[in-house]
């Protein structure tokens, strides 16, 4: 029956991926089957010609008249071609075309929403109006050093080139102050200073920038035939605040370049003085708070980008992480733990509240009511916040981290401003679609407002949602009281997108076990993704789910009766999809580190498995050696077991922004990059033969090998130490060793190919055995042979490499998983 599953063509027909296909009909049986019932959906994912409409739909969807459904048109529907009605699968309301459907369809006249192979398809909604291409508003901090600031400068004029010449774009450098460059003033230089120790809210930097509602709009400076400004201030019309920002302080690219690259080119270190025992005074939270105002202020509902460059953490003002005294130590896992960083809660509140603007604005002022305050949390974010942070220090990254998460923000983590890690990844972000692409060849990939609704059948619920995503607080019937992640809602603001975004829903059979489903049902869900797409029109895009439900034998609801071959025709078993379900529970373990300690979710993680090889695995009662996993789930253990050494649950030998930022980028990749980083990819390179895959074992470091290591985070070519010690005698650069030569490229130009197609980019190592970079590839490999290992005679032939560590092997922990499961 796995045949009948092939869930890499699942995925890239829908952009969806399921840990099931075939689901119990009843919560117990559910409840039973250990593994997280959900879907890893990725909502911009550009799909095959034949599995959507090329292009965009150019009208409005249908959608059921229901008021709690509202459900799209879509192939799962029952039409009625005679009295022209059609049958929500989702709440069985029947509903009527409208006239200019009803006139020209017939069952060989389908529109797309209707066509069988189109489960998804996108809309450009004409009633929303055209809001306009993107702005970027760069915020630089200016407290690195000289060279560091010409490295940023450098990248940033690039990336100018990059942009659409009608993008708007607008720059804020900041360190002890925060200055706002008035772009639109070409004369000479022109900025407005923000103390960096003083908070502000949106209406008064408004205020302070002279951008207020009822001021004069600014004469155009030189303009012929206007001799006396102040005769045409007094005839201009009043500007109301958005026009007076959108004048002076964010204009297009073909408008201001040479001023903003005048600007760039003269960044100079911040110049307040600053005593030897105390950090520089950097007001990161005063900038942010400035540069979101001003989007707030100018393009509420347009899409926008603060990117933020810094170099160090905040230490002025607030959203400080750490005092300016040199005594006092950036807080470490252990500080946390034990609650004893004072300032790391007040960051973590401030940074979260610049994700709503307004709602800041409506606190300081203290008279705005709570009904405007849950509309606006209601509201998608279309203001996007990335941090790209190169510094050898901690920058304050896990205090920002819900900042960037509510707002679907881009993170990049690096140790300086001239590494590829950073120059390349912020290149990347301006990406666009190749020419090809319909309708959408050339624009930028990136989208803007993003809001995803989720829609059920009735047999089950949404649980939550783990990812970049922030609730809606939209309670339907759907809506499980059982949360995980993001839950109590079915709806999520997703902020800003890109084509590999991808959020993991989680979902909660609510079907009581007393009432077996008819033989047939199928289940249903709808994911609904709302955004901005980067030339400023408004898309939806609809993508329609259908599925089996199974009804567990009557007799054989008690698992212990379900050995042997009643369990191998189990369809939900053989419709398990190990790769999905690996990613799904190590996003909830992730999730669950933020509120339990690690190991307790080292222990429920453990506990999890061990209940889930009891349940599916093939064994006779207290008999090891019986035990079996069949090929659907033989891989699942060993996905458990490296993410229990990963790095998003020990926390060893990383530091808070670290970890934060490993776990942050799990959250929102795609199932294929999530796997790479859980269990990362190592092949190896010999005289043997071509290439191949090796295990991620010990025993696969060899002296006369090469290795290439892929974690995501990292691409490390490893040689061994004959290749090194040859290389070392330059035998490559001899004619009669090309072939040694080839080796030698052959994984490079391999690393430069992962290179190139990831973000954020990979910091790339090459290293020799017993040398000191060779740890990224060792603390990866499976400890298969350590130093308390009785295989003395394997060590440095060809047993593979010692590594140090007192984990346990995989066989070591496959057998107490085995003796674990078996035991009755």
């Amino acid at each position: 029956m796995q045949e009948g599953w092939d869930v890499a063509a699942m995925e890239e027909m829908t952009g969806a991926r399921l840990s099931f296909h075939c689901w119990p009909s009843s919560r117990l049986e559910a409840t039973r089957c250990v593994a997280p019932f959900g879907a890893l959906y990725t909502p911009l994912k550009k799909l095959p010609a034949e599995c959507a409409p090329p292009t965009a739909l150019p009208y409005d969807p249908i959608r059921c008249s229901t008021q709690t459904c509202h459900a799209v048109l879509n192939p799962y529907c029952q039409v009625d071609f005679r009295s022209m009605l059609w049958v929500c699968p989702f709440c069985t309301q029947r509903n009527h075309f409208p006239p200019h459907y009803a006139e020209n369809m017939s069952e060989t006249n389908l529109p797309a929403e209707l066509i069988p192979q189109y489960a998804t398809c996108e809309y450009e909604i004409s009633s929303v109006p055209d809001m306009g291409p993107p702005c970027f508003l760069f915020v630089v901090d200016t407290c690195c050093h000289k060279e560091e600031l010409a490295e940023l400068a450098d990248s940033l004029q690039q990336a100018l080139q990059l942009l659409p010449e009608n993008s708007l774009v607008g720059l804020i450098t900041y360190g002890t102050n925060v200055q706002v460059h008035e772009l639109g003033f070409d004369s000479c230089s022109k900025t407005y200073v923000f103390r960096g120790n003083k908070e502000y809210s949106p209406g008064r930097v408004g205020e302070l920038l002279g951008c207020t509602a009822g001021a004069a709009a600014p004469p155009a400076p030189g303009a012929p035939g206007a001799p006396n400004g102040q005769q045409q201030q007094q005839q201009a019309p009043p500007a109301g605040p958005a026009e007076q920002v959108l004048q002076r302080f964010l204009l297009p690219v073909g408008e201001c370049s040479f001023t903003l690259e005048s600007a760039l080119e003269d960044l100079r270190k911040d110049p307040w003085p600053v005593p030897n025992d105390k950090r520089v005074a950097r007001a990161t939270g005063v900038a942010l708070s400035v540069a979101t105002s001003l989007l707030h202020l100018a393009i509420p509902r347009r899409g926008a980008r603060v990117m933020l460059f810094t170099g160090g953490p905040c230490t002025s003002g607030p959203g400080a992480v750490v005092s300016r005294s040199k005594d006092e130590d950036m807080r470490s896992h252990a500080d946390l733990a034990k609650k004893a960083e004072t300032l790391h809660q007040p960051a973590c509140d401030f940074y979260a509240k610049l994700a709503h603007p307004s709602l800041h604005g409506q606190q300081s002022g203290k008279g705005k009511s709570s009904s405007a305050s849950q509309a606006q949390m209601s509201s998608p974010n279309y203001h996007v916040v990335d941090v790209f942070a190169c510094s050898l220090d901690q920058v304050g990254l896990l205090e920002m981290r819900e900042l960037v998460l509510a707002t679907g923000g881009l993170s990049v983590l690096g140790d300086s401003f001239g590494q590829s890690v950073f120059k390349e990844s912020l290149r990347r972000v301006f990406m666009r679609y190749p020419d090809e692409v319909p309708q959408d060849g050339g624009t930028m990939s990136m989208a803007f407002g993003g809001s995803l609704e989720v829609l059920t059948s009735r047999e089950f619920k949404v649980s939550g949602a783990i990812g970049p995503v922030s609730s809606l607080k939209k309670h339907g019937p759907n809506v499980s009281d059982i949360e995980v992640g993001c839950g109590g809602t079915n709806a999520w603001s997703l902020g800003g997108l890109d084509p590999g975004t991808t959020v993991a829903i989680y979902f909660d059979i609510s079907n009581p076990g007393n009432s077996p489903l008819p033989e047939g049902k199928r289940r249903y869900m709808q994911f609904l993704t709302k955004y901005q797409h980067s030339n400023g029109r408004t898309r939806l895009r609809a993508t329609t789910l259908c599925g089996p439900w199974w009804n567990p034998p009557q007799g054989e609801q008690d698992p212990a009766k379900m050995q042997g071959s009643a369990m191998a025709q189990n369809p939900v078993k053989c419709s398990f999809d190990q790769e999905a379900a690996a990613v799904l529970t190590a996003r909830l373990a992730v999730q669950m580190t933020e509120t339990d300690e690690v190991a307790d979710v080292l222990r429920w993680v453990d506990r999890s498995l061990i209940r889930m090889c009891t349940k599916f695995a093939e064994y006779q009662p207290d008999d090891l050696q019986s035990f079996r996993l069949s090929p659907e789930y033989s891989l699942y253990p060993q996905f458990m077991f490296h993410l229990r050494r990963s790095p998003f649950l020990q926390l060893f030998n990383s530091s808070p922004d670290e970890a934060c930022y490993y776990r942050y980028t799990l959250s929102k990749e795609n199932t294929t990059n999530s796997l790479v980083m859980l269990q990362p990819t190592l092949l190896s390179y010999s005289f043997n033969g071509p290439p191949q895959a090796a295990l991620l074992d010990a025993e696969s470091v060899r002296p006369d090998t090469i290795l290439l290591l892929d974690t995501f985070f990292h691409v490390v070519v490893f040689h061994g130490e004959t290749v090194a010690a040859w290389r070392e005698q330059k035998y490559h650069e001899q004619e009669e060793h090309a072939a040694f030569r080839s080796l030698l490229e052959a994984p490079q130009a391999d690393a430069q190919l992962i290179m190139d197609s990831r973000f954020p980019v990979p910091r790339y190592i090459v290293c020799d055995q017993h040398k000191s970079e060779a740890r990224f590839l060792m603390a990866k490999l499976n400890p298969s042979v350590t130093h308390n290992s009785n295989l003395d005679g394997a060590i440095g032939g060809s047993g593979g490499a010692q590594v140090n560590t007192d984990d346990v092997s995989l066989r070591v922990f496959m057998e107490h998983l085995m003796k674990l499961a078996v035991q009755s």
